[in-house]
C-alpha cells in the first residue's frame, strides 16, 4: 500500500539551526537571548540526541583545583594532542572561551560536581598538565543536554524534532533555508531562514563498528555543506576508540568505557598474552586512545584475535564491589545486551569509529563556512582537534562556539536587508526527495549502508594503505551506481525508509571524502596510520581540504601564537598516576 506524501509545508524563519543537540542548542540559546527568532529542526528526539552520549566531562582552566592551570596551558595540551594538526586559532578561542562556557552551564542549573566547600571539582583526564576536566558523574554530556534543554524552554525556543534536513538552499553563494521532510507523516518542508547554522554531527556511523547509534552521524552535514558549497576539512582523521562491542549486530560498536581499563582492566588476545607489553610497556592499558586502538587492531590483523574478530577486556579479577560501583553503567549494559556478567567473565571488544575530528572547514573567527550566512558547529565542524581529540574538549567545544556563532548570526540577520530565493534550488530539492518515492529501483538504502560500512572497514580502518585506500575507492564507485537505483518505500509507521535513503548520500559523499583524503596523507600522525608511510611528515602539517569537484587540496597551518606556542612544544611527562584515560 502506497502512502499519500501531503502538501508541502512552508515555514519562515531568522535563523535556522539544523540538529538538537547540544551545539545546535547552545546556538538557539544564543540567538533567542539576543531576541533573534531562531527554529531548531532534528531528526532524533531533542531529549535523546548524541550529546547524551558524551561521559567523561568538559575542560575549562578554571584553577579550581590546580591554580596554576591556564588557558595557555589548555591551548597547549590541545594543540600538543591534535599532533600539531589543529588550527591554533580555534584552539585560542576554545581554551579562552572555556570558562565562560562553564559559567554558562552554572548560571542554568547543570549539576556539576563539587568539592565540600564549593568549588566545581575537576579531575585529571589523558594527555592534561593539571585538573580540568569538571564533570557530573558519568553522565556529564546527559546533564549537559537536559540543562541546555531547560534554557531553551524557558525562552521558548520552538524545535521541530522531526524534521530531515535534505538540502541547505543557496541563491548565488548566500543561503536563504532548507528543505526536508517530517519524517512522521512524509510532509515535505520549506524552509525560509535569513541564517543558517549546521550542528548535525559527524560521520563516523559509515563503520561497522561504531559508537555511534543508528541513523545518527550518517555524514548529513558534509554532504548538506559541500552540495550548499562549502569545503570538507580533515575527512581522514577520525578518532578509534580501543573498545566497542562486537555483539549483538544491532549493537556493534558500542562503547566499553575507559573507565574499564582506568579502573585496572586487562588486555588480551586468544592466547591469553596481555598484549600492551608490546605497544607500551610502561603505561600499558593506560596508554593513550589512538595507541591502545592501535595495539587492539594489530592484535586482531597478525591473527591472535578471537574467532569472532575482537580481544578480550577484562575486569572480572577486580572486586565486585568496585565494579558495581565504579562501572554500574558498563555493567547494567553488559547484561541487557549480551547478559554477560562482567564480574564473572572477560568482554570481547574490538576498536570503533568514534569521533569526527574533521568535518566542515570554519573560520577561527566565528565558524563562518565561506558561503555566506551559512555557519557549522560541533561534531559538524573541524579544526580543533587535528589528529587526536583531547578528551574532555568535544563539549566546551560546542558551548565556546554555538554562543559564538549565535551572536555572529544574530548580527549577520540584523544586517541583511535583501534575501533573495531561487525558486530552481527549491525545484532541485524537491524533485531529489519525490524521486526516490518514485522510483522503480531496487535498491534499498540499509543494504547499501552496510555495504559502505563494509568497504571502510576493511579499507579505511586503524591501519591504511594506498593500495587498500584505492581497492576502497573503486568498491565505493560501485556502490554509488547502484545508489542510483535506490528506492524508499514508505509505510504505515513513517518514512524513515525515506530518511535512510538520505542517509546513504550523506554516508556515500563522507565516505568518498575520506578515502580520498586519507590517500593524499602520505604519512602516519595521530590516529592516521599509514603502514606505507609510518613516519611523521613535518612537511604535512596542515590540513586536506576536500570538494565533490575539486578533490583534496593541502592547506598548511600556521604556527602557534607565542602565548602558548612554547608551553605545547615542551616534553609532558607519560605518568598515569591518578589520571582518567582519555
Amino acid at each position: 500500500m502506497s502512502i499519500p506524501q501531503p502538501a508541502e509545508r512552508h515555514l519562515t524563519t531568522s535563523a535556522l539551526v539544523i540538529g538538537t543537540g547540544g551545539a545546535g542548542l547552545r546556538a538557539s540559546i544564543e540567538l533567542a537571548e539576543r531576541g533573534i527568532q531562531v527554529l531548531a529542526v532534528g531528526k532524533r528526539r531533542k531529549h535523546d540526541a548524541h550529546t547524551t552520549l558524551a561521559a567523561g566531562g568538559i575542560n575549562a582552566a578554571l584553577g579550581t583545583m590546580d591554580p596554576e592551570d591556564s588557558w595557555q596551558q589548555h591551548a597547549a595540551d590541545t594543540l600538543r594532542e591534535s599532533y600539531f594538526l589543529a588550527d591554533p586559532e580555534i584552539v585560542e578561542v576554545v581554551a579562552r572561551g572555556a570558562a565562560r562556557g562553564i559559567d554558562d552551564l552554572e548560571r542554568w542549573g547543570m549539576p556539576f560536581a563539587r568539592e565540600d566547600d564549593g568549588r566545581i571539582s575537576q579531575r585529571f583526564f589523558g594527555a592534561h598538565k593539571y585538573r580540568r576536566t569538571a564533570y557530573a558523574g558519568d553522565y556529564t554530556g546527559l546533564e549537559i543536554q537536559r540543562t541546555l534543554m531547560r534554557r531553551a524552554a524557558e525562552l521558548t525556543v520552538p524545535i521541530i524534532d522531526t524534521v530531515y534536513i535534505t538540502r541547505i538552499l543557496v541563491s548565488d553563494g548566500t543561503v536563504f533555508g532548507a528543505y526536508g521532510f517530517d519524517v512522521v507523516d512524509g510532509t515535505p518542508v520549506v524552509i525560509h531562514a535569513d541564517a543558517v547554522i549546521l550542528a548535525a554531527g559527524g560521520h563516523t556511523r559509515i563503520w561497522r563498528y561504531t559508537s555511534s547509534r543508528r541513523d545518527e552521524n550518517t555524514g548529513d552535514s558534509f554532504r548538506l555543506a559541500a552540495l550548499a558549497g562549502a569545503r570538507i576539512r580533515d575527512a581522514e582523521l577520525v578518532q578509534f576508540h580501543p573498545s566497542g562491542l562486537i555483539e549483538p549486530e544491532d549493537a556493534a560498536g558500542t562503547l566499553v568505557s575507559e573507565a574499564a581499563r582506568g579502573e585496572g582492566g586487562t588486555l588480551t588476545n586468544a592466547r591469553g598474552e596481555r598484549f600492551m607489553q608490546r605497544y607500551d610497556a610502561e603505561r600499558m592499558e593506560l596508554s593513550t586512545r589512538d595507541r591502545v586502538a592501535l595495539a587492539n587492531y594489530t592484535e586482531i590483523a597478525e591473527g591472535r584475535g578471537t574467532e569472532k574478530g575482537g580481544v578480550w577486556l577484562d575486569v572480572s579479577h577486580l572486586p565486585r564491589e568496585q565494579i558495581l560501583e565504579k562501572l554500574p553503567r558498563l555493567y547494567r549494559a553488559l547484561i541487557d545486551l549480551q547478559m554477560l556478567d562482567i564480574t564473572e567473565r572477560p568482554i570481547e571488544v574490538a576498536p570503533t569509529a568514534h569521533y569526527s575530528m574533521g568535518g566542515v572547514w570554519v573560520r577561527a573567527e566565528d565558524h563562518g563556512t565561506g558561503v555566506e550566512g551559512l555557519y557549522a558547529i560541533g561534531e559538524a565542524s573541524s579544526g580543533l582537534h587535528g589528529a587526536n581529540r583531547l578528551g574532555g574538549n568535544s563539549l566546551i567545544e560546542l558551548m565556546v562556539y554555538g554562543r559564538i556563532t549565535g551572536e555572529t548570526a544574530a548580527e549577520y540577520v540584523r544586517g541583511r536587508i535583501e534575501v533573495h530565493r531561487d525558486p530552481a534550488a527549491v525545484a532541485a530539492a524537491r524533485a531529489e526527495l519525490e524521486a526516490f518515492l518514485h522510483s522503480t529501483g531496487t535498491e534499498t538504502p540499509r543494504r547499501l549502508q552496510r555495504a559502505v560500512r563494509d568497504v571502510m572497514t576493511e579499507h579505511a580502518g586503524v591501519i591504511r594503505t594506498e593500495e587498500s585506500l584505492r581497492e576502497g575507492l573503486a568498491k565505493l564507485a560501485a556502490l554509488e551506481a547502484r545508489a542510483k537505483n535506490v528506492t524508499a518505500h514508505p509505510d504505515i509507521a513513517g518514512f524513515d525508509d525515506l530518511a535512510h535513503a538520505f542517509d546513504l548520500l550523506g554516508s556515500l559523499l563522507a565516505a568518498r571524502a575520506t578515502l580520498e583524503s586519507a590517500i593524499e596523507r602520505r604519512e602516519t600522525r595521530g590516529c592516521h596510520n599509514r603502514a606505507d608511510f609510518p613516519e611523521t611528515d613535518p612537511a604535512l602539517r596542515g590540513n586536506m581540504i576536500w570538494t565533490p569537484d575539486g578533490g583534496v587540496e593541502f592547506e598548511p597551518l600556521g604556527d602557534a601564537p607565542e602565548s602558548f606556542r612554547a608551553l605545547a612544544e615542551q616534553v609532558t611527562s607519560d605518568a598515569v598516576e591518578g589520571k582518567l584515560v582519555e
